[in-house]
């Protein structure tokens, strides 16, 4: 779904109100976005389906948010960053009273739904269950409360079980077709140095890369993947070429401990190593972090995104 802003009121009388409004400190719902990290799309929709959000409207119908609008949106997150159903949210707000075996129960429903999607190899009810998700919840909550643990209960489904390969290719193709078409629209959006991604595993289409690009993308970063591993030299070549804002390595596999130093060092940007491989390695690598100020590690997306948000290396450059 596209996260269109609103467009510039035209200048006529209205337009003399709305530059009032953002001198008084009012904001464009743009502006909310880009602040909340929540898309302008999730905004309206929590708006007309829920309530959850009232902004004040312009007389050609803009939307405009005040400081207790911001406020409100980060409260919103905190609770669905704790599992809730954004349903559940509004009742939370008036009363704040959690809710959280009520919200675990309906994650692992709509998880429930996915896979069954998943295990038929029916891809346009894998993509409607996702879309219906995706407009009322920010990627990083989808990634924390549907994605991830998604992820971990099909890699057991999947354990010596026939059609296990067949879910695998089905789901991993589906996920980088939707995540790559949002990247390519947001890369469309933005300028400046990309983050390039770097896939080190032998095994293509890594989810846990696809939605690490995901969130830096939705994060207004301009994102690059390259979804197949490169030696240490070919590594320095793209990276001399691209001239990236920051280098990420990930792998779910085991690195070649040999390579290690130079795989992970000596380049004119800051490099970030994440995925399970970062566990399996975890002593070489820290011993690395040491010598090296510019490397650093993440076990998964989530902290992978944490990483490059206190780097500063998802602002715009």
């Amino acid at each position: 779904m596209s996260d269109h802003s609103e467009p510039v009121p035209e200048q006529d009388e209205s337009a003399d109100d709305y530059q009032a409004a953002l001198a008084q400190g009012f904001l464009p719902i743009r502006e909310v976005a880009r602040i909340t990290g929540v898309n302008a799309v999730t905004l309206r929709a929590w708006e007309r389906r829920y309530g959850l959000i009232v902004p004040h409207r312009t007389p050609k119908g803009h939307r405009l948010y005040a400081e207790k609008h911001v406020a409100r949106i980060q409260t919103i997150l905190t609770w669905l960053n704790r599992g809730v159903s954004v349903s559940q949210v509004k009742g939370l707000l008036r009363s704040n009273q959690p809710a959280f075996s009520e919200a675990t129960s309906q994650w692992e429903e709509k998880r429930q739904r996915l896979q069954e999607a998943i295990c038929n190899l029916n891809e346009r009810r894998l993509d409607e269950g996702f879309n219906s998700e995706l407009a009322l919840y920010p990627p990083k909550t989808l990634c924390q409360q549907l994605l991830l643990p998604l992820f971990e209960e099909l890699e057991l489904r999947w354990r010596n079980q026939f059609g296990a390969q067949a879910e695998r290719v089905f789901f991993y193709s589906w996920l980088r077709s939707k995540l790559g078409a949002r990247l390519y629209h947001n890369n469309r959006q933005h300028s400046g140095p990309v983050l390039l991604m770097i896939n080190m595993s032998d095994m293509p289409m890594e989810p846990g890369l696809w939605l690490t690009a995901w969130l830096a993308s939705s994060a207004n970063c301009p994102v690059e993947v390259f979804d197949w591993p490169l030696t240490p030299a070919e590594l320095a070549l793209a990276v001399e070429h691209i001239q990236p804002r920051a280098l990420l390595l990930y792998s779910s596999q085991t690195l070649n401990t040999a390579h290690l130093p130079r795989l992970a060092t000596g380049y004119s940007c800051p490099c970030l190593i994440s995925g399970p491989a970062v566990h399996i390695h975890e002593q070489e690598l820290r011993v690395l972090t040491e010598q090296y100020s510019d490397l650093h590690l993440a076990h998964d997306p989530i902290g992978a995104l944490q990483v490059l948000t206190l780097l500063n290396l998802l602002e715009a450059q």
